[in-house]
């Protein structure tokens, strides 16, 4: 596919910069959910309505839910009594939700479903009696979530392929792999390559853990990166998805920056070059790729090209609590 699909150009006497916009790119099925689930949540409710943790990792959204009247929480006991709250799109350990109903509190869970998915694999895994190695970083909310799901000690997670070297299973202990859904597609085929190779018997799931979304925009970053100077990546520093965007282009060889707005670019960036890749991590929305556009505007006479290499149409219902 990867043919420019849309085209528009100015012509004046600033420079030239030819900008690849990717695509898909930007909020996912998860989030959107995630973000209307708060949303109905504060029409049905009224304010406050209080989220444990940031209900997606991106200032911007946090900050216009904050206006709306939503509270952001790291942990239940911030939440008062008959106070209504929502679980972030990261997921949460079985004790949160459990923690709230012994409290009484009205929740809804606002958890991607594509993560509990790997939650109910964790499940089987336990229950058929295999110990399971779960790849992802450490201190992730959707890693603490994950963890979360089965009792201590029958989870041990890996980071890195120098990780699977230490581990001290032997060759005929029960086991299985799971995965964080945001990870780089490349690395976790690497980790999953080592684990199968000093772990024959180790079992994973019928289909890839990471989601759809990341490896859709992963594959549209592979797509911009080699024809451009520089990438900008659209995203909050604590989004993992955003930040393997960056590490996608820069294994392309491109230099990439990791930007949360507009006001983060500096004209001094542009010395030099004439294309700029553009992208969006799961958790920013098009406004702020518009913003970053008019703000490149400003300096250069920007010609737009959107890259598709892939179409998204997956939609998640709602609670049952907020469905029409």
């Amino acid at each position: 596919m990867n043919a420019p699909l849309q085209t528009s150009a100015r012509t004046d006497r600033r420079p030239a910069l030819t900008l690849l916009i990717a695509a898909p790119r930007g909020f996912c099925a998860g989030v959107d959910r995630a973000i209307e689930i708060v949303e109905r949540a504060l029409e049905r409710y009224g304010a406050p309505v209080y989220v444990r943790h940031e209900i997606v990792h991106n200032r911007y959204v946090v900050d216009n839910l904050k206006a709306k009247g939503a509270v952001f929480v790291e942990e239940l006991d911030a939440v008062p009594d008959g106070a209504p709250v929502v679980f972030s799109a990261h997921g949460v350990p079985k004790a949160v939700p459990a923690e709230a109903e012994r409290r009484g509190l009205d929740y809804l869970d606002a958890t991607c479903p594509l993560v509990s998915k790997v939650h109910r694999q964790a499940e089987r895994q336990i229950e058929a009696g295999r110990h399971i190695v779960f790849i992802g970083h450490k201190g992730h909310p959707e890693v603490i979530g994950t963890m979360g799901q089965v009792p201590e000690g029958t989870m041990t997670l890996v980071e890195t392929l120098e990780d699977v070297e230490t581990l001290g299973f032997s060759q005929d202990e029960p086991l299985a792999y799971l995965t964080q859904t945001t990870l780089s597609v490349e690395d976790t085929r690497n980790i999953v390559t080592a684990l199968r190779e000093r772990y024959p018997q180790i079992v994973g799931p019928r289909a890839e853990d990471i989601c759809y979304a990341t490896s859709n925009r992963q594959a549209a970053v592979r797509a911009v990166a080699p024809s451009s100077d520089l990438v900008l990546v659209i995203g909050a520093p604590n989004s993992s998805n955003s930040l393997r965007l960056v590490e996608v282009a820069e294994r392309c060889g491109t230099d990439a920056r990791l930007i949360q707005r507009a006001s983060d670019i500096r004209p001094e960036w542009l010395d030099g070059v004439g294309t700029i890749g553009l992208t969006a991590g799961a958790s920013a929305p098009e406004t702020l790729v518009r913003e970053v556009v008019d703000r490149l505007a400003q300096w250069r006479a920007v010609e737009e090209h959107t890259l598709v290499t892939a179409e998204e149409k997956m939609v998640f219902k709602l609670p049952r609590q907020l469905a029409d």
